[in-house]
């Protein structure tokens, strides 16, 4: 991480990535990169549906491969990057027939490291396999919830999920959160944990950092009128006056509540529920 010397007030605590120690500098494949307009949080009727989202810097997005269809081809990485919209560094895979392919790469993994997509691949950061052929305490990223629907877990900096169990054509994985889910074994994942593992200790140090980045002011509950959040009203600074922080429609959030919709479809592969408070 890079620090600042205090030379005004919002470069007191800010850091920020050394993007050039990781990154090898080339720019992004032209062919595999498209223009993506903003929508500042709206919907196709203009009504905003996102909120806090609008601005920012213009950004191309890159196409990335989630579904690592192309098996038993070696693949090569011959550039790392910056990608705007992930947190997660991204490389550039050519393969042995030439193709060229944007991936999500692990920790570790340099310019000229090699990955294979192979139900016989090694055990090696960066090559893809079935749950079912991977051993027990494993670390995977980039994890399929259905065969051949492409990677949808584990996919953001310095995430990955534990292998635990192997057990009836499932595999249990423990997520990020704690919870341990089962997947169907054949569904595939990558070997290792995401890139970029220091993004949750940037400190953005000043308002127009967040600006940059497509995200508008957020105003607190506790300074609305009650007419138009639940915390808000009171003389005063007030507590939100119940024991549960709700969003602004009343709902429970933040602090470790449950969420979880208690039919939803997933229910049934949950094993353990996340831990509430501190991550173990």
């Amino acid at each position: 991480m890079k620090s600042y010397r205090p030379v005004t007030k919002s470069s007191r605590a800010m850091t920020r990535i050394e993007y050039r120690k990781h990154l090898s500098g080339h720019r992004p494949h032209k062919a595999l990169t498209v223009g993506k307009a903003g929508r500042g949080g709206r919907n196709s009727f203009g009504r905003i549906t996102m909120r806090h989202q609008g601005g920012g810097h213009k950004q191309n997005l890159r196409i990335i491969d989630f579904s690592f269809d192309k098996k038993n081809i070696p693949a090569r990485i011959t550039t790392i990057e910056y990608d705007p919209f992930r947190s997660a560094f991204i490389g550039l895979a050519v393969y042995a027939d030439g193709e060229k392919r944007y991936v999500i790469v692990p920790q570790r993994i340099k310019v000229g490291d090699t990955f294979i997509v192979s139900e016989t691949a090694p055990i090696t950061t960066g090559n893809r396999l079935p749950l079912g052929k991977i051993p027990v305490g494993t670390f995977v990223y980039n994890i399929e919830l259905k065969p051949g629907a492409g990677g949808r877990m584990a996919r953001s900096a310095g995430n990955y999920c534990e292998i635990v169990a192997q057990d009836a054509g499932y595999t249990h994985l423990k997520m990020p959160s704690t919870e341990v889910r089962r997947v169907i074994d054949t569904a595939w994942a990558s070997i290792g944990e995401v890139s970029n593992e220091e993004h949750r200790l940037v400190n953005l140090g000043k308002a127009g950092r967040s600006r940059w980045l497509g995200v508008r002011p957020t105003v607190r509950g506790s300074a609305m009128n009650p007419v138009d959040h639940p915390h808000g009203g009171g003389e005063g600074r007030q507590g939100r006056g119940s024991r549960r922080q709700k969003t602004m429609w009343g709902k429970p959030a933040g602090k470790g509540q449950k969420t979880r919709r208690p039919k939803k479809y997933s229910n049934v592969f949950v094993v353990s529920r996340r831990k509430v408070g501190k991550r173990a």
